[in-house]
Order: C-alpha cells, then structure tokens, then sequence
C-alpha cells in the first residue's frame, strides 16, 4: 500500500507564477466518499486512476495506476461526478522537496493552493516566500469536496 504524506497552503503574491510549466489537469471522482475517493485525471497528455483511503492527520493511503488516456477521458465525460475539477499545476522544486500549486478554474477559479508530499508528518521543509496560511485539516480545501460545494459558492472569507 502507498501511503500518501500531504500538507496543503494558500498562497501570497505572484512570485510563484514564473516558476515550472503550467500543465492542465483535468480530474473527477468515481466516488467522493470522505470514506474512499476513486478519482480520474488526465495529467498533460496521460491518463490516471487513483484510489484513496480517508485521511488520518496529512496521512491517507493512495494507489495510482496510470490507464489509456482515451480510457480516462470516457470515464470523465460518461461516470464521473459532477462538476469535473480542471486547473492548471506546476510543480516547483524548492530546498529539496517539489510543491505542487494548483491553480483552479472553473467553478473553483480564484483559488490556489500548495501541496508538499513529506516523507513524514513530523518531517522539516523550507516553506518558500510564497507559501502563506496551511489549511491541510480544512476538508473546503480537499478536491473532492471542491465538486460539491466549489470556490465560488464560499460564502466565507476567502
């Protein structure tokens, strides 16, 4: 079993924008149980499915197997939930471990976030200027939470 160490933050300023290629991805769940989540995407030009347990802290289980992109765009525009979740990524390398930003679009645009994978929940990362408030316990934050109440139905302050 992959067991899959995430922690996520909002972010500050723009300095972020001129660092890695944006790669557009396209995702949807197969089901969005806080449960199970079994999630589609197409990443640039491959396809992939994904399988996670519920979360435990920033820990959860995770297995993901590529599949035909053909495949995943069926399963896209044919079983999954709706609305899909479409954003652009770049991953950035930063004092030894790659964040991935998230930019949304969309229902969820407006919003961007940070993912760091660890190897621990206790380990130590240098957090780059741009990383601002962490919001890994803020299941608004979750993906597949974005397809039931997405960003732009937030009534709260953002």
């Amino acid at each position: 079993m992959g067991i899959e160490i995430e922690r996520k933050f909002l972010l500050v300023g723009d300095d972020w924008r001129a660092l890695g290629e944006p790669v557009l991805v396209r995702q949807g769940y197969l089901t969005s149980d806080p449960v199970r989540t079994v999630r589609v995407r197409i990443y640039g030009e491959q396809g992939f499915i994904t399988i996670k347990s519920k979360s435990e802290g920033a820990s959860r289980g995770e297995w993901e197997y590529p599949i035909p992109t053909q495949d995943a765009s069926e399963l896209l525009d044919r079983l999954c939930e709706r609305p899909l979740v479409e954003k652009y990524r770049r991953r950035i390398e930063h004092a030894g471990f790659t964040w991935e930003v998230d930019e949304f679009l969309g229902e969820n645009a407006g919003l961007v976030v940070a993912e760091i994978e660890l190897p621990s929940e206790d380990a130590v990362f240098e957090r780059p200027d741009w990383i601002a408030d962490e919001v890994t316990g803020d299941k608004r934050y979750y993906n597949s939470n974005l397809i039931r109440s997405p960003y732009s139905t937030w009534t709260q302050p953002r």
